[in-house]
């Protein structure tokens, strides 16, 4: 009996086998006639039977693009979902084909009952979805899906155009009241000039819902007062329209303050369309402190305090950004500032020793730069081309510290250049197109290879490392296909020239007048650091996501910057003289709630190594680093320690000072926290230097001159904020004097303005 049972078993098992085997070899073969069938059908001339196929790529990736398939969140993931993965966004559509059609023969894709097929049933929510349903029965993406299947589920045959650009039937929209709507039409522009009406296909998202509110279908509606930009997006572009929701016009009366220049214009254009009523000039003082900080990484002395009030000339406010510009605290300054981002330090990278003398000469070489004004373009075209010492040809140095890696890995080279010198992230393109650019694994790898061929080795001593050109190395290697990829520039169709070293065509490009990308770059940090925040932010992410503020204004300041032979000093001084710089930070009632179209200067904390040099500075004590010479600025201060990877003083991090981990710009930080109260309160930076102002220092001699006590709460203020006091807090501090003990109250008073807000901000 026990027998008998087993081989019904054993026959039952073969039965389902030979069941699977002629299953699989049925849709093998109907795969197969469907194949011959599509290879004949495309070799005939197109009848409008087959001129009806849907195409792959061009109308059923799209399908899966606007249901949210090859979405990062579902069946685009790096591992799929539910067993299924797409490429992102359709990155890779012969892969997608394969996977879609071939994994699972007659599963996914059963082209003998094409309404069968798990692609159209999960879609419609027909059978159980992870995803949900993702559109109707009847709607066209699904009579899209089920008509490709009906035809055999076919692959496209030859080239098929791919898309080229899109564009949006509306660049700006203007809506009077909240509610009003308007209709956005998207169309695609492919590589053989056609054109496509992809509405239907597009994907649309908003970036202040507040402002507007853009349905599946592209129709934009009005929710409030404000700026904002609508987005569609299609295959790997995205392109943006601009919504401006008026406010009410009642009482709104635009007083047509003065222009100093082209920036006043620009700003100005913008505010009266947004019904903004920009701020008043800010006083003599207030001007003078802000723009000695900006420029010079300092407040300014009580010589220049008094020297520029007496001044009674109308261009005195212009001749002293002549004066700063001039100076070697702003050469300081900006060698500070591109020192952080080139991140030089002395932290090892040639796995034997330390990399002083090669932090010391990079730092060097673009000081020396600085002081000069070159071009900036021609200092990083001769960064981007350098060979020889990194102890001696500082300009090697670019090399070296972006890459703190004992070799130079190019990915990162790559990445990190394009994101400090174009505004570019394009790390996101390493594994697939970029989700929120126009960037393609192309671009990616092609800009990768412009480093493939640098290299770096040792050296004189164990500090050294030579950078060379090594002309017999391949260039990158696609990850999708392992294909070379030659060098080739942003934005460009075809990979630059293969004789000699490609990273000459790299700086060529740099030094090109019309290469906006890096002309928009320079403009937008440069206008960051003197107003807080960029017209594009964070100034290095670029992107058609990320839209500027005010285009306009960015595209005039990036052209006079090119005007300038793209120098810094010249378009700072543009900036700096512009009357929207010189904004007090009191808004009008239309700009209370302004944070971006500069109506108002903004209160901007200071910089951690600004603010330790303002406080040497207004207590005339100074203080030392760590394995630094004495009286090296905390702007001018390089980490020398070894082991110690954050910024070298512990001061300068709880403050927010960048370690120079990264190039990103956000590496820096100016948030408040309670470990910099209680060191204000309680530490050795404020202190000990207030109490040996009192007792020995410029505390001590101005009592010793003052014959009362306003005079000395007079000198104090002009010393420590940069103003006299208002006779409210003269009368308030004269009452706080003990007769008794008056230094003791003058220390005091002394020592709670330096932790005043309006001491730790610029404003």
């Amino acid at each position: 009996m026990h027998k008998k049972t087993c081989n019904e078993v054993e026959q039952g098992t073969l039965v389902v086998r030979v069941k699977s085997i002629l299953m699989l070899l049925f849709a093998a073969l109907t795969m197969a006639g469907n194949a011959a069938c599509f290879a004949e059908q495309a070799s005939d001339p197109p009848t409008s039977e087959n001129a009806a196929v849907p195409s792959f790529r061009r109308d059923v990736m799209p399908v899966f693009f606007r249901a949210g398939c090859n979405a990062g969140t579902c069946h685009g993931s790096a591992r799929g979902k539910d067993g299924f993965m797409l490429s992102l966004f359709g990155y890779d559509p012969a892969g997608d084909y394969r996977r879609t059609v071939e994994e699972i023969p007659g599963r996914r894709i059963n082209v003998a009952v094409p309404e069968e097929s798990l692609l159209l049933l999960k879609s419609i929510g027909a059978v159980p979805h992870t995803g949900g349903k993702r559109f109707e029965r009847d709607s066209e993406l699904a009579k899209t899906l089920l008509a490709w299947i009906e035809a055999g589920a076919p692959d496209d045959v030859g080239d098929v155009p791919d898309v080229a650009d899109i564009a949006v039937s509306e660049q700006s929209l203007v809506f009077q009241k909240a509610g009003q709507t308007a209709d956005l039409r998207v169309t695609a522009t492919y590589t053989d000039g056609s054109t496509r009406d992809v509405t239907s296909l597009a994907l649309f998202g908003t970036n202040n819902s507040s402002v507007a509110e853009i349905d599946s279908a592209g129709r934009v509606t009005s929710t409030g007062p404000g700026d904002t930009t609508v987005f569609a997006r299609f295959s790997r572009f995205t392109v943006g329209a601009e919504v401006i929701g008026l406010p009410p016009a009642e009482g709104f009366v635009w007083p047509d303050p003065p222009e100093a220049n082209f920036i006043d214009r620009l700003v100005f254009e913008r505010l009266e369309k947004l019904r903004i009523a920009p701020s008043e000039l800010c006083d003599d003082e207030t001007f003078l402190r802000r723009v000695t900080l900006d420029l010079a990484a300092r407040p300014p002395t009580v010589k220049e305090y008094h020297a520029f009030m007496e001044d009674e000339s109308a261009d005195k406010r212009a001749r002293k950004i002549d004066q700063l510009l001039a100076s070697e605290d702003f050469t300081d300054y900006m060698t500070a500032l591109w020192g952080e981002l080139f991140r030089i330090n002395s932290q090892d990278y040639t796995g034997r020793a330390d990399s002083h003398k090669p932090a010391n000469a990079f730092y060097r070489w673009i000081r020396d730069q600085i002081d000069a004004d070159r071009p900036f373009d021609e200092v990083v075209a001769e960064m981007t081309t350098a060979v020889g010492s990194t102890n001696i040809n500082g300009e090697t140095g670019l090399y070296t510290m972006l890459i703190k890696n004992y070799r130079l890995d190019p990915k990162v080279l790559a990445a990190d250049y394009s994101q400090l010198f174009l505004g570019v992230r394009m790390q996101c393109a390493e594994c697939h197109n970029h989700p929120f650019d126009r960037w393609t694994m192309d671009d990616y790898y092609g800009f990768v290879s412009f480093f493939t061929c640098v290299e770096r080795k040792p050296g004189s001593d164990s500090r050294d490392r030579r950078v060379i050109f090594d002309a017999s190395a391949p260039p990158a290697r696609h990850a999708l296909d392992g294909r070379p990829v030659p060098a080739k520039l942003l934005g460009a169709v075809k990979p630059v020239s293969s004789e000699g070293d490609p990273r000459r065509a790299l700086a060529a490009w740099i030094k090109d007048p019309e290469n906006d990308l890096f002309n928009r770059n320079i403009a937008n940090r440069m206008w960051a650091h003197l107003f807080g925040v960029g017209i594009v932010d964070p100034v290095d992410d670029f992107r058609a996501t990320n839209p500027p503020a005010n285009g306009p204004l960015l595209e005039a300041l990036a052209d006079r910057y090119a005007e300038h032979g793209r120098k810094l000093r010249p378009l700072i001084r543009d900036i700096c003289n512009s009357r929207v710089y010189q904004l007090s930070v009191e808004p009008t009632p239309s700009g209370e709630n302004d944070q971006r179209q500069f109506s108002h200067a903004q209160l901007r904390r200071l910089r951690a190594d600004v603010f330790l040099d303002a406080i040497v500075a207004v207590t005339g004590e100074p203080r030392s680093f760590p394995n630094s010479p004495t009286g090296t600025k905390a702007i001018s201060f390089i980490n020398r320690r070894q082991g110690y990877s954050a910024s070298g003083d512990r001061v300068l991090d709880t403050f927010g000072q960048s370690a120079r981990k990264s190039v990103c710009a956000c590496d820096t930080s100016t948030d408040p926290s309670l470990s910099q109260v209680m060191h204000l309160l309680v530490g050795e930076t404020a202190g000990p230097r207030v109490r040996n102002a009192a007792a020995r220092g410029v505390l001590k001699q101005i009592i010793d001159e003052a014959s009362k006590p306003e005079e000395v709460i007079e000198a104090v203020f002009i010393r420590v904020l940069s103003r006299r006091p208002n006779p409210a807090e003269v009368d308030a501090l004269v009452r706080l004097v003990d007769p008794e003990k008056p230094s003791a109250s003058y220390e005091d008073i002394f020592a709670g303005l330096i932790n005043s807000n309006e001491f730790l901000f610029n404003h």
